[in-house]
């Protein structure tokens, strides 16, 4: 075999095996998603473009306050925040978050909040509670939430999200180019 062809094989074969672990890691590791609707304003726009991390949950546990993407059903897929984990009580009053008793803050609803004329609620009160007892999140199950809390299909609708539904992380917007984001996760120590 002539040199020229020597390369030209060896030129296919690196860029086979190139789009071999370009699907790979799209397909088990990064995958590419829209944003579709306002449920995540101000934190994410529709037609937001970003990439979600499919492999950090099979090796940790979702945080609270982390942005994911999950199948809400058959055919599906939404991006909300989680607010509640395995064990967590949710209190919701006086457009205040309490977890566990504890007061938390929410930061990334300043915008909708400071928009807000005296008196109104960007959330509406609400506990996890039956008729007898207080509601804890179940294991494996997740309690999530739009930052958008006036215009969101989330766990209030929806009930809890199982964490087998979780698709992955959000970890970067990348489109629109000017709004290049990571997104970072805050923790509730």
């Amino acid at each position: 075999m002539s040199t020229t062809k020597k390369e030209f094989w060896s030129w296919v074969r690196a860029v086979a095996i190139a789009i071999v672990i370009a699907l790979l890691v799209r397909h088990f590791i990064f995958s590419n998603y829209i944003v579709r609707g306002e449920s995540m304003m101000p934190t994410l726009d529709d037609g937001d473009r970003l990439i979600v991390n499919k492999i950090g949950y099979s090796i940790g546990s979702p945080h609270r306050f982390d942005i994911i993407v999950f199948h809400a059903n058959e055919t599906d897929d939404f991006v909300k925040r989680v607010i509640g984990l395995p064990g967590d009580t949710i209190v919701y009053k006086n457009d205040q978050l309490y977890v566990n008793g504890r007061k938390v803050a929410e930061p990334y609803l300043k915008a909708y909040k400071d928009a807000l004329s005296d008196g109104q609620l960007l959330t509406e009160n609400f506990s996890l509670k039956s008729k007898t007892s207080v509601v804890k999140v179940p294991e494996g199950k997740l309690w999530v939430m739009g930052d958008n809390r006036r215009n969101s299909e989330d766990s209030r609708y929806l009930g809890f999200i199982s964490q087998k539904a979780v698709v992955g992380k959000v970890s970067v917007r990348y489109w629109p180019f000017n709004h290049l984001t990571i997104l970072q996760s805050l923790v509730l120590r």
